[in-house]
């Protein structure tokens, strides 16, 4: 007897959307794996080394500082950097007056800083005649020389000159070309030439009328407020009538560098306002490339062990699972590739630990499965019973999937929104993971799932891995859910251990990093290990009592200061040579500026309020009330936890820390997120039950995903924290240690906290009563 219709087209419709998800899994594989092939990886400077300079325009009295200007100011800079030799620099505009240059293997600023920071005003001026002695002149400025807009500058032998207003400015220069004469004495010069001639006409005309000799006879050119050149009129030059041709040159002492500086920043043009360096960062290559090599052999280690314990735990089920992870990291390097996001060393923590969440997906699906197929126990055919398992599996995951990782997204945006500098890195790559993952779970791994779990998969479900609901899980539900009976005592310990940890805060404080203090941090290499005392000592000599050193991984050292010049680090760089008995290397020189780190600590704190606001806002719609703002308890615990273990410890708080934190509230708000979706599920098929009782029901029934995806996220992570260095070790340990308080908050404060909001206030997950029309009325709602 051929079967109904009904199940006909059940299977038709089964098989068609089989087929499809398929084929996009495919097509998106292909893509994955070409992009792979033809596409190279753009790296940070935090990872292949060079300088990052941030320049803040500043508006000069009676001018303005709009668009137009700040695009004018990039063009020059531009220019600039192309004319340095850097390869692929970056220049690009941040807020509304701040730039930021991004130089590819410059590891000496200086030089840079002195081309490119350089406003290069050139004007050429009449020259009035001599100017009396500097101490002859009038106090403040009162003199009839600022009042006519004269201006009194020593020309390149020291001697004073009174210079009439700008009768030209280097806006009237076609070119300017550094050249070499060693016919007529010129040595190395700068050749000008004039877009119009008249003007330089006219000036040497007028100095031509002076007799030789007088002052008056002399051109000043000024770069600066600083006269580089004023060279006399030559006797052959008549009177009003001029140098005719539009060129000239500017002579001097040149060297070949000197000179070719010049002709650079004349050519280039003049910034059209004032700049300050208000952050400066320098990575060096060694630096960068350890942290890449310790990020994929993490990612290795990482991706090996979570799937050795998915097949231990799953068998087939954490094959397949294994394999759609393998397949979640090239479908999302290859998307990065392709949308040419920048691998920054915050962004390659995190494509590391979001592997671990994918791997959560799974999990939760799988979990979902293995209650699925004892639930179809009378289900006659095995085939159907597997299969039906597997679709229950993923609908079942779906809601607690997709608000765990749309509460992450929000973290992840917030982060590429309010964050600077690399740090937005790892939002980016946070945000591709996250979205991935969900195409990981419900597309690539469902495939593979329906296309194994058939057959004699089917026959011998044994070997699925869904087909018992394992021992852990065995072992839970045998413990009675009442625990939270008495839930005000598991509130009371959680607050006693919190006031003992976030006692540090007051006692010790936060050891907050120089961008969000303002300063200079410096590190060092060196190939033997270096006593800190002697350091300190040698850095006292050199005048810098109050730096504060420690040590590195690798014999490295860290001198943390005030903000200094490049003069200044060159002089620590030497004390700590001294100290090491040799040579060391500089991996990294931070400068920020006080207003910088204002600037980025408000950022911070702004980016977690944010944060906790629209969580609060979307779990409120999603959930309840009551569940948002037990949720948002428990995330409290863990920031103040984890900002108590890291003022004990005195570890460093520095930008990664606040991506290790925005990444611990998306773990901690995802796993109360998967607890709550199943509470307001028991709820609906409990609703005579007390709410403490649901509440522990859902712990308990929620606590093998837990520790599965502990476990798997704690091997990627703990890779990270062992191989890593730096950064890297400080972001791992933040997110293991967050991460698993976040775990634990959820049980000890989140859920115990959502059952006294319930006493208080009663309903909580109850699901919301249907409005439903009388069939027999005219529209009213009964």
């Amino acid at each position: 007897m051929p079967p109904p219709r009904s199940t006909r087209s059940t299977r038709s419709s089964d098989q068609r959307s089989l087929l499809l998800r398929g084929l996009l899994a495919l097509l998106v594989l292909l893509g994955a794996g070409t992009m792979l092939l033809t596409t190279e990886p753009r790296l940070g400077l935090d990872l292949q080394g060079g300088t990052q300079i941030t320049l803040e325009a500043e508006e000069a009295p009676g001018g303005t500082l709009d668009d137009e200007t700040m695009d004018q100011t990039l063009e020059v800079l531009r220019r600039r950097v192309d004319s340095l030799g850097v390869a692929e620099p970056n220049l690009i505009r941040s807020g509304s007056n701040r730039i930021v240059v991004e130089m590819p293997g410059v590891q000496d600023p200086e030089e840079a800083l002195e081309t490119i920071g350089r406003t290069a005003q050139l004007t050429i001026h009449p020259v009035v005649g001599l100017a009396p002695p500097e101490e002859s002149t009038p106090p403040e400025g009162d003199s009839d020389q600022e009042q006519t807009g004269e201006l009194v500058l020593p020309d390149e032998s020291g001697q004073r000159l009174q210079l009439a207003p700008a009768a030209m400015t280097g806006e009237a220069i076609n070119r300017a070309t550094a050249r070499l004469d060693g016919q007529q004495g010129l040595g190395w010069h700068v050749s000008l030439d004039f877009h119009d001639g008249r003007g330089w006409a006219d000036i040497t005309g007028q100095a031509a009328c002076a007799p030789n000799g007088d002052p008056a006879r002399r051109v000043a050119i000024v770069l600066d407020n600083e006269i580089i050149s004023a060279p006399q009129v030559t006797p052959d030059v008549r009177c009003n009538v001029g140098i005719t041709g539009g060129t000239t040159q500017i002579t001097g002492d040149f060297t070949e560098e000197e000179s070719n500086q010049l002709a650079l920043l004349i050519s280039d043009g003049a910034l059209p306002v004032q700049v300050e360096v208000v952050e400066q960062r320098t990575v060096g290559p060694t630096l960068g490339q350890d942290a890449i090599d310790a990020s994929v052999m993490a990612s290795i280690i990482g991706v090996a062990l979570t799937g050795l314990f998915l097949l231990v735990v799953y068998r087939m089920a954490g094959l397949i699972a294994t394999i759609a992870l393998a397949g979640y990291t090239a479908i999302a390097y290859g998307l990065m590739l392709a949308i040419g996001a920048t691998f920054t060393l915050p962004g390659l923590a995190g494509f590391v630990l979001a592997i671990g969440m994918a791997m959560d997906a799974n999990v939760l699906i799988y979990e979902r499965s293995r209650e699925e197929y004892a639930a179809g126990a009378g289900t006659k055919s095995p085939v159907r019973r597997m299969q039906n398992a597997v679709t229950g599996g993923f609908r079942g995951a779906l809601t607690a999937i997709a608000d765990s990782n749309i509460t992450t997204l929000l973290a992840a945006a917030l982060l590429f929104a309010l964050a600077a500098g690399p740090v937005r890195g790892f939002g980016v790559t946070l945000s591709v993971g996250v979205a991935v993952s969900m195409f990981s779970a419900f597309v690539l791994s469902r495939v593979l799932q329906q296309l194994t779990f058939r057959g004699v998969v089917a026959r011998k479900p044994a070997i699925s891995g869904i087909a018992s609901i394992g021992r852990v899980r065995q072992w839970f539900e045998r413990r009675s859910p009442d625990f939270y009976r008495r839930h005000r005592r598991w509130l009371v310990g959680s607050l006693v251990v919190l006031l003992v940890v976030g006692l540090g805060l007051a006692v010790r404080g936060l050891n907050l990093g120089v961008e969000y203090t303002g300063g200079r941090y410096l590190e060092y290499s060196s190939s033997e290990e270096v006593d800190l005392g002697d350091v300190r000592s040698e850095l006292a000599a050199a005048g810098f009592p109050d730096a504060q050193v420690s040590s590195t991984d690798d014999n490295g050292i860290s001198v943390r200061t005030v903000p200094l010049d490049e003069s200044e680090v060159g002089r620590i760089a030497d004390a700590v040579s001294t100290a090491a008995g040799g040579e060391v290397e500089q991996l990294r020189s931070d400068l920020i500026g006080p207003s910088m780190g204002n600037e980025l600590r408000n950022q911070a704190i702004l980016a977690f309020l944010l944060a906790v606001l629209v969580q609060v806002i979307y779990l409120s719609f999603r959930f309840d009330w009551r569940l948002a703002v037990a949720v948002m308890a428990g995330l409290a615990a863990d920031i103040l936890f984890l900002l108590g273990f890291f003022a004990w410890t005195g570890r460093l708080v520095d930008g990664v820390f606040i991506a290790s934190m925005l990444t611990v509230i998306g773990y901690s708000v995802n796993d109360s997120v998967v607890v709550f979706d199943r509470v307001r599920e028991l709820r609906a098929s409990h609703p005579k039950d007390p709410f403490f009782r649901v509440a522990g029901l859902a712990i308990l029934q929620t606590m093998p995903r837990t520790i599965n995806t502990g476990i798997g996220v704690f091997a990627v992570l703990g890779a990270l924290l062992f191989l890593g260095g730096g950064s890297l070790v400080d972001f791992a340990l933040a997110v293991i240690v967050g991460s698993f308080v976040g775990n634990v908050t959820t049980i000890t404060v989140a859920s115990p906290f959502a059952v006294l909001l319930d006493t208080r206030w009663p309903g909580a997950a109850r699901p919301k009563k249907k409005k439903r029309r009388d069939e027999n009325s005219t529209g009213a709602v009964v």
